[in-house]
């Protein structure tokens, strides 16, 4: 079969390009990844996801298959993220807005929570557990600098998300490994970064010297 090209987007506009080649093996079909490019979306200037150059060294790497390129870019998947579910808004009747109070101010809403940081990959094959990596990475990476004050502690963690980042990951051994190391990372992360932030109770005042003056005598 002909290679492809499918185009994951996250929420924050991050634009993930998988050129993708599927193969049969045995009666099993298979797919695997060739060529992997991370950018913003909408860019219009820098080089793009596969350049002449890139498109020729694909194909030194992968002598076997043949490349039609504009075919590839003529069949593109495109998969943006799921909208959020919004609630319906109900209509407030005549009578209810006529018994609403308008003297006390409404209290503010409490800020959203933030989603819980999973604790396994999600996803029955490598595909989807790296799309499912793709939309997890940077969450856990911005959500690190919030819970952690300290700096050294902010390291070592910003250096084991970096484990879930599939970008760098060119063929089937290095995914393979990377969703090994990438599960045992995000289990780490997740039991951190879902404990409760403990409130500290306020000391009590220091004991001070006693108040001047004799003490009171009895009459």
């Amino acid at each position: 079969m002909l290679p492809f090209l499918r185009v994951i987007r996250d929420k924050r506009g991050y634009e993930t390009t998988y050129l993708m080649h599927s193969y049969r093996e045995g009666s099993r079909q298979r797919s695997r990844i060739l060529y992997v490019f991370r950018t913003p979306g909408g860019v219009r200037v820098g080089r793009e996801s596969l350049e002449p150059d890139t498109q020729r060294q694909i194909e030194s790497y992968h002598p076997g298959i043949a490349f039609d390129w504009k075919a590839v870019f003529a069949n593109r998947q495109v998969i943006d993220p799921a909208p959020e579910p919004r609630r319906p808004r109900r209509q407030r009747q005549p009578e209810e807005e006529s018994a609403a109070a308008p003297s006390a101010p409404a209290a503010p809403e409490p800020p959203e929570a933030r989603p819980a940081i999973p604790s396994a990959l999600q996803g029955a094959t490598p595909d989807e557990q790296m799309a499912f990596l793709t939309h997890w990475y940077p969450v856990v990476r911005d959500r690190i600098p919030v819970r952690m004050a300290d700096p050294a502690r902010r390291e070592a963690l910003g250096a084991l998300a970096e484990r879930l980042n599939p970008a760098a990951w060119t063929d089937a051994n290095e995914i393979a490994e990377g969703l090994v190391r990438a599960a045992e990372a995000l289990d780490r992360l997740s039991r951190v970064l879902s404990r409760r932030r403990r409130r500290r109770r306020p000391s009590p005042p220091p004991a001070g010297p006693p108040p001047d003056g004799p003490p009171p005598t009895e009459t």
